[in-house]
């Protein structure tokens, strides 16, 4: 770590950090916050460009053990006061880790590997719902998502929070029109599937073993008309009581892990 300890809110690496916090640019950057989220990208083989340290990372054990990591890879360290990291932290307690990395590049190929599980997030505005829902798919086998246009950024500071990492390694695709993400998933064999609160089968009632994927709408207005028309079937998953709707990360759990749980099953 460089012996200079930076403590100017002025530096230009706490700058920069700072806008990508604010204002996450679509530059080819991304921020990462705290040990476990670094340590979870280099396992992922994201390139970290550069890293502001505070002496609270050093006392603890995971956070030596991913500078000691980061010296080995030969990435730069900086030595930054605890109370200029704390500042561009949004956990309760900071824990005195910050990186810049470059933001991983999908082959779209990749989503369609094996027996294609996809996850489609249409228009879905909230970043910490779309990073749970990443998180979801990675975890229930997903073989990848399509983010339509008006996505929020999954590589933003909320999102990749949310995500715990899986947007660094769940395969995914941004910024096809939701129209044209059902064409090319139809061409290639892929069954769609779309939720739906009216829906007259039931998600657990459908076949999901097969080649499928599933379009999530966003959290309030949920998917157009002309998307569940477009879709090969149309699922609901039905709620007691008095709600109306899950969160989409919520929703997307449910459906993808009946996909896995059938897909288990499968003779």
């Amino acid at each position: 770590m460089a012996v200079e300890t930076i403590r100017s809110r002025s530096n230009p690496l706490f700058r920069r950090l700072r806008e990508l916090r604010e204002h996450a640019a679509d530059d080819g950057l991304a921020l990462l916050e705290g040990p476990k989220l670094i340590e979870e990208a280099l396992l992922s083989g994201v390139t970290v460009l550069e890293v502001a340290a505070s002496p609270r990372a050093e006392r603890s054990q995971r956070g030596a053990r991913v500078l000691r990591e980061l010296a080995a890879r030969g990435v730069t360290v900086r030595a930054m006061s605890d109370e200029l990291v704390a500042s561009l932290s949004e956990a309760e307690s900071s824990q005195g880790l910050l990186a810049l990395a470059a933001r991983p590049a999908f082959d779209e190929a990749a989503l369609f590997a094996g027996v294609p599980l996809i996850a489609v997030a249409v228009g879905v505005q909230d970043p910490g719902n779309l990073g749970g829902l990443l998180r979801t798919a990675e975890a229930a086998g997903a073989t990848g998502a399509y983010l339509t246009p008006g996505c929020a950024d999954p590589f933003g500071w909320k999102a990749l929070r949310g995500s715990m990492g899986s947007a660094l390694r769940l395969p995914h695709v941004r910024g096809v029109e939701a129209a044209l993400v059902v064409s090319r998933l139809k061409a290639r064999g892929v069954r769609v599937a779309a939720t739906a609160t009216d829906a007259a089968q039931a998600y657990d009632e459908a076949d999901l073993k097969r080649p499928v994927a599933i379009l999530l709408g966003n959290e309030g207005a949920g998917l157009p008309d002309e998307l569940l028309r477009a879709a090969d079937i149309t699922v609901r998953i039905p709620l007691a009581g008095h709600a109306e709707s899950l969160n989409v990360g919520v929703a997307a759990g449910v459906v993808l892990f009946e996909a896995a749980r059938q897909r288990r099953q499968r003779p």
